[in-house]
């Protein structure tokens, strides 16, 4: 019986250090891009797929924030990749209130601008 409390202690201990360096490999990553998350129900490869999107399309920006270009872009690229339906807000100053699919939610800043991206269901119309 003490072999296999401490083989699940030792299992435990170990399950603790994977985690405490995958949360510190994503906030690396979240400072290389500049990003913090506000609120979030989306798993990580989503995640870092928006917050490199969202980088790689503000850097060709010249200047001034094209929100709708941005906005246009996550949402034809979550749209292509994981199914239609994603939804995109994105500007310096909004508010909202919106349902969302489970997993499907992300909110976040990166530089001054902020990306309130979610996905909702879609049922075909009964005629």
């Amino acid at each position: 019986m003490e072999a296999a409390e401490e083989l699940e202690r030792r299992s435990k201990f170990l399950n603790s250090l994977i985690q405490k360096k995958k949360a510190k490999e994503q906030q690396d990553q979240n400072d290389q891009f500049n990003v913090r998350v506000r609120a979030c129900d989306m798993p990580l490869p989503l995640q870092n797929k928006a917050f490199k999107c969202a980088r790689d399309h503000l850097d060709t920006m010249p200047g001034k924030l094209d929100s709708k270009r941005l906005a246009l872009a996550l949402k034809k690229e979550f749209d292509s990749s994981y199914g239609p339906a994603w939804h995109c807000i994105v500007g310096t100053s909004f508010g909202s209130y919106v349902t969302h699919s489970l997993g499907g939610f992300l909110y976040f800043s990166i530089d001054k601008v902020y990306i309130l991206l979610f996905k909702t269901a879609v049922e075909p119309l009964d005629h």
